[in-house]
């Protein structure tokens, strides 16, 4: 069959929609190409035309992900935020919103822990925790100029969004669902954080 044809018959995108769901809820090591392909209805072979093999499949999934989150942060950092809350629990509540609105994509770029797996996904974290380090010291107006509570502020605050989402996934609830605590939760989080920063200060 040739390219253009397959190409046309199956996109990228679709083989990316049901690899990620096959990887999550079956498992990265029990799936293969053969068995997404069977999922999409088309022979594996047309997998080859858009993926050398699965781990470029995967990989190719891990960068779609951090590149939209990594997006997302822009947009919101580009807005005015809703009235009552600063710009950084604005960008912590989306955050919040695209883990539970998108659990299968937020399980892959966050919750492996396959080891093979984790290679794809640790530089994209690496890269999104700068950018989201970036925002929070921008927002907080924090010096880092010498050893101080600062430098673990946004780790901190990254790791807690991380276990309310990873919570939550774990009994399939919707934002909806829990935006009141997440709105709270994340409130919380930054008053403690700017104290820290006071009290680092002063």
């Amino acid at each position: 069959m040739p390219r253009k044809a397959v190409d046309q018959e199956l996109s990228r995108e679709r083989i990316l929609e049901v690899a990620r769901h096959l990887f999550v809820t079956k498992g990265y090591r029990s799936i293969s190409m053969r068995s997404i392909g069977q999922q999409l209805g088309y022979s594996h072979g047309s997998l080859y035309y858009h993926f050398k093999d699965k781990a470029e499949l995967f990989y190719a999934l891990v960068q779609e992900d951090f590149f939209h989150l990594a997006r997302l942060f822009e947009r919101v950092m580009a807005q005015v935020p809703t009235e009552g809350m600063t710009k950084l629990e604005q960008i912590m509540l989306e955050f919040t919103r695209f883990g539970l609105t998108n659990p299968h994509h937020y399980e892959i770029m966050f919750m492996t822990r396959d080891e093979e797996l984790l290679a794809y996904a640790r530089a994209e974290q690496a890269r999104l925790l700068e950018m989201f380090s970036v925002i929070v010291r921008q927002t907080m107006a924090i010096n880092l100029q010498g050893e101080n509570e600062g430098h673990n502020i946004p780790r901190s605050l990254f790791l807690a969004m991380h276990g309310f989402i990873s919570f939550y996934i774990q009994d399939q609830v919707s934002f909806e669902d829990v935006k009141p605590a997440a709105a709270a939760h994340v409130r919380f989080l930054c008053r403690r954080a700017m104290e820290a920063v006071q009290s680092a200060s002063a």
